[in-house]
């Protein structure tokens, strides 16, 4: 039947495992021999198919285009070749003519004629020269289930056999880095219509509705593992429903997770509570539970540069599952899972559900009670912090709700620690600290290099400006941003995603911070002048998307800060621009970027309050390197303005200086203690002036390039 397939529209013999499979499709939804009662369809599933929908095989249709920026006279469509359906829902598997690459959509136009009247032209589109893009596929990741919102790529692998070998990029490694033999051969790896599988994919597209994950065999198998955990960590007992006490409902959320390079490994079935419907005092008490901080988890990438360990991350399993709950809650059975010897019946919670207000904090304190009953101190500072000390060796945890990072100058306190939880909890990812909190991490032989080039990447091609010409710098010095009352307003919600995007960025990418921080004061009423701003921004990412900072092992643990002021450079209220940056040993850990509450009279008064808010920050990442096991002595934070220093060495009363509110003075105290000291830093060398100002594209390079900011192959 595969052969009559392609041969019926001259179709090459390169996608034939397309052409079986749907030929298998075919054949367990209609007769082949006469006589027969029932196809194999009807046999399994209990009722008669549908094949109103099939169409001839190899034929031309066009794929709606949903994934581009169209113009109003762009096509709306792409040109495709039909050469099957997809498995778990009525979509069209189509090789789009485009793209070069095999996609699944319902949204699809045939025709069904013969796929080109010229056999020449036929070769033409199914030619081993074309560009398709090759990209390796692991066993868990292909095909899925679709809706009918558009179009979802599937495989971007070529299904051609070349009848020439495809061309080929030699790398060379260094000999030590090589796991193995050197002169040991290596399997190459084979095209896909070699290996093709459907049985081992995942689902790539993530449903709305239980009923659309209830259709597809790879939910169904992520709803029972997430049902089984409940299972094993107890967390419910069905009990008949209360008559006076309030039963809360139960939702299924629906997510893939991705590696750190976007590829789909495996999806993820959530059933969480409503926790909306929860009433403070009867179902819930107390809800707080401390989270890191992302300068917290730099902080510690710049601790284990000092030190040269590894860091590692774990992430336990359904980690909310395990909190005990100290109030009776009920909810209700999930939909799709309802018993069906008591429909009506409610779960008793034993154990904490994702959903609950008090989620959080009951398996923080389950985690925490965990970890110090087994010698881990908690930090005196930062409460997700976890130190365990023997002699001169040194093990450091960081708690991000269900994720930790951790390692330690001895690999044995590490597998000893991973023991110990293994014991505990069930954990779902163990290894070398690579992608976190949406930080792709690279621990190399030299230092440490954070970035977020994907999410950077995603970002310039969700907004549309993947193809706009790149800037030098994120903002013009020459353009000063007001409110702009009488400028033409642009769309709120664009404006307050582009702002939000960006701000996550800002994570590893200090560069843009200031002018970030600049267009974000104006979401409440934006115009198109701050709109401008903004796109240049994202231009300047889309040139500089691969760009993040660098930690080297090359540092100490010695703490020291920046600090800079741009006085009045407010347009609307005239006030000032406070700016800082703080450098553990060589490697930048914090920094900040905030318009202050007052108007300064002067730009000594201006530094002088840039100058507090620096001491301010300091002061906590000195009580933090405590715990680390640094003690700093007198720390230093540099300013270039001298009148600054003056004032918080000399508490003279004049008239330049008696306004100042004395809640800025307490820098004076910290001076007199010697607790700080203020060094006068030249204005070239002020490495704070990039978070307080728009600078011409030479000075931005230079001081992007003093703080960290480079680009790793």
């Amino acid at each position: 039947m595969a052969r009559v397939m392609l041969l019926s529209n001259n179709v090459p013999r390169n996608p034939w495992a397309e052409a079986i499979n749907t030929a298998c499709y075919i054949g367990n939804r209609v007769f082949l021999r006469p006589g027969t009662r029932n196809t194999s369809y009807e046999l399994w599933k209990g009722k008669r198919p549908n094949v109103s929908y099939f169409h001839t095989f190899g034929s031309k249709c066009y794929i709606l285009n949903d994934r581009d920026q169209l113009g109003k006279f762009d096509a709306k469509s792409d040109e495709g070749i039909f050469i099957g359906y997809a498995l778990n829902s009525r979509a069209y598997r189509v090789f789009n003519l485009k793209t070069l690459s095999v996609m699944e959509s319902s949204n699809v136009v045939f025709d069904d004629t013969r796929l080109k009247s010229n056999d020449h032209e036929e070769e033409v589109i199914f030619s081993d020269d074309s560009p398709l893009e090759e990209v390796v596929v692991s066993p868990n990741v292909g095909t899925s289930n679709v809706n009918n919102d558009g179009t979802q790529p599937i495989d971007r692998v070529p299904l051609l056999d070349s009848k020439e070998p495809a061309p080929w990029v030699r790398k060379l490694h260094d000999k030590e880095d090589i796991i193995g033999e050197v002169n040991k051969g290596v399997r190459t790896r084979r095209q896909l219509a070699n290996l093709i599988s459907y049985t081992c994919y995942t689902s790539q597209i993530e449903p709305k509705k239980v009923e659309e994950a209830l259709n597809d065999e790879f939910w169904v198998l992520a709803m029972q593992e997430e049902l089984s955990q409940f299972e094993r960590n107890e967390v419910w007992t069905l009990v008949p429903r209360p008559k006076t006490t309030n039963v809360i409902g139960t939702k299924w959320i629906f997510r893939n997770k991705s590696d750190e390079d976007g590829n789909i490994v495996r999806n993820k079935a959530r059933l969480v509570a409503q926790g909306y419907s929860q009433i403070e005092g009867i179902d819930f008490e107390e809800t707080f539970a401390p989270v890191a901080r992302l300068e917290s988890i730099r902080l510690l990438l710049s601790i284990s540069c000092v030190h040269k360990f590894k860091l590692h991350q774990m992430d336990v399993k359904s980690a909310f599952l395990n909190g005990f709950l100290q109030e009776e809650v009920f909810v209700e059975q999930p939909k799709g899972f309802v018993d069906a010897h008591h429909p009506n019946h409610v779960y008793r919670l034993k154990k904490a559900l994702y959903g609950l207000k008090q989620a959080p904090r009951a398996w923080y304190e389950r985690l925490t009670q965990f970890l110090v009953d087994n010698n881990y101190t908690r930090g005196s500072v930062d409460k997700t912090l976890f130190i365990k000390r023997d002699n001169d060796e040194l093990f450091i945890a960081q708690i991000y709700v269900d994720d930790i990072v951790f390692g330690s100058t001895n690999n044995t306190k590490v597998q000893q620690f991973v023991d110990v939880m293994s014991l505990e909890f069930e954990m779902s990812l163990v290894g070398e600290l690579s992608y976190f909190l949406g930080l792709q991490i690279r621990q190399m032989n030299d230092g440490i290099f954070i970035t977020q080039a994907k999410y950077a990447k995603n970002l310039v091609k969700k907004f549309g400006l993947e193809k706009a010409k790149h800037c030098d710098t994120p903002m013009s010095t020459t353009l000063k941003l007001s409110k702009d009352a009488s400028g033409k307003s642009v769309e709120q919600t664009l404006y307050r995603g582009m702002i939000g995007s960006l701000l996550y960025l800002t994570a590893s990418r200090p560069d843009i911070s200031f002018s970030v921080g600049v267009c974000a004061r104006y979401q409440a009423d934006p115009k198109e002048s701050h709109l401008s701003s903004v796109k240049r921004i994202i231009r300047y990412v889309n040139g500089t998307s691969n760009y993040g900072i660098w930690y080297s092992f090359d540092t100490n643990a010695s703490l020291v800060g920046f600090s800079d002021a741009d006085w009045a450079g407010n347009c609307d209220d005239r006030k000032s621009t406070s700016g800082g940056c703080f450098f553990l040993g060589n490697n930048l850990v914090s920094w900040f970027c905030k318009k202050q509450n007052s108007i300064s009279l002067s730009t000594a008064e201006a530094e002088y309050i840039a100058a507090g808010s620096g001491c301010t920050q300091l002061l906590w990442m000195k009580q933090m390197l405590v715990d680390y096991g640094f003690n700093q002595g007198t720390l230093t934070l540099f300013c270039d303005n001298i009148s600054a220093i003056n004032i918080s060495k000399n508490p003279v009363q004049h008239s330049r200086t008696k306004h100042i509110d004395i809640r800025h003075h307490f820098i004076r105290e910290l001076v007199e203690n010697k607790c700080i000291v203020l060094e006068h830093v030249g204005t070239n060398d002020q490495l704070a002036d990039l978070f307080t100002k728009p600078l011409d594209a030479t000075r931005f390079k230079t001081l992007s390039r003093s703080i960290g900011i480079c680009l790793v192959e």
